[in-house]
């Protein structure tokens, strides 16, 4: 059954009924995408499933998913997948994605479709990188913030000014530098990366752009990491037609479930629904 089922419309019928469950962070509502890939699903003839994923800043809740063939694919499908969210509704979506997506066209499918846009810059667009890398940034005022846990210290600085004339992403408003000083048993590493945003600095000042950057990766720890962990996902050895897509949306359906009803660890929470089966049914009936 799940095999034939239609994956790409249980997929979009799930994810505009979990919308209606997010909020918003900072008076806007934010976006996280990302792809994974379900490595039980390879056969010898066909590579594994790649799915390209959205996922609510707020709430952790996934709002819809797409099957592209291979990683290298993911560029485009991530375009695919946001001309299924209402990105114009409450003033505008932020979308948030990793440095692979920092991508004109990207840019210009999230401004035209009412949204806005934070990307991720790395030394892996060189001639950008190196552009962004060249401005003032020791004339510009700095937001710092530092955070403890897992065994580590974190420090983050963000410095952000009015984005140059020759930045060539649709109506690009901001560029930030972050600097992550990371120390952990005595060890520190520096990071610095760079932020371009249709965003402005009256909605998305430099503390409040920092926070959209470091919660987009809840994605891979909320989400994708509990496929993984908790579910066992990547041992998952269902391949045939749909099931591999359709398996996921269940999962992430039943996290995002776990989500709304506040859990914050998804193995314990499965461990709680399991004991009773009252309470998986009421868990769905008041979602």
């Amino acid at each position: 059954m799940l095999s034939g089922l239609d994956a790409a419309s249980l997929d979009v019928l799930i994810g505009a009924f979990l919308w209606t469950r997010t909020s918003r962070v900072a008076g806007r509502r934010v976006v996280a995408i990302d792809g994974k890939t379900t490595r039980g699903a390879r056969t010898s003839s066909d590579p594994a499933r790649h799915l390209v994923a959205a996922m609510d800043h707020a709430t952790s809740v996934v709002l819809g998913q797409i099957a592209v063939t291979a990683m290298s694919n993911e560029i485009p499908a991530v375009r695919t997948l946001l001309a299924t969210l209402d990105l114009a509704a409450d003033g505008g979506v932020v979308v948030t994605v990793d440095a692979m997506h920092t991508q004109t066209d990207t840019a210009t499918a999230i401004v035209e479709a009412g949204g806005d846009y934070v990307f991720t810059v790395k030394a892996k667009k060189p001639k950008l990188h190196a552009q962004l890398k060249a401005l003032p940034w020791k004339d510009v005022p700095a937001h710092t913030a530092t955070q403890l846990g897992h065994g580590r210290r974190t420090t983050r600085t963000i410095k952000a000014v009015d984005a140059p004339t020759w930045i060539g992403f649709a109506a690009a408003k901001q560029v930030a530098q972050i600097r992550r000083i990371t120390t952990r048993k005595g060890k520190k590493s520096v990071e610095v990366v760079y932020v371009i945003t249709s965003a402005d600095a009256l909605t998305a000042p430099a503390p409040v752009l920092a926070g959209w950057i470091q919660s987009h990766w809840g994605i891979e720890n909320r989400c994708h990491w509990v496929r993984d962990v908790s579910y066992d996902e990547d041992r998952c050895r269902a391949r045939t037609g749909q099931a591999p897509q359709v398996i996921a949306c269940l999962r992430n359906t039943a996290i995002s479930l776990h989500r709304l009803n506040g859990a914050a660890n998804i193995a314990q929470a499965c461990r709680h629904h399991a004991a009773r089966p009252d309470r998986p049914v009421k868990l769905l009936l008041t979602s």
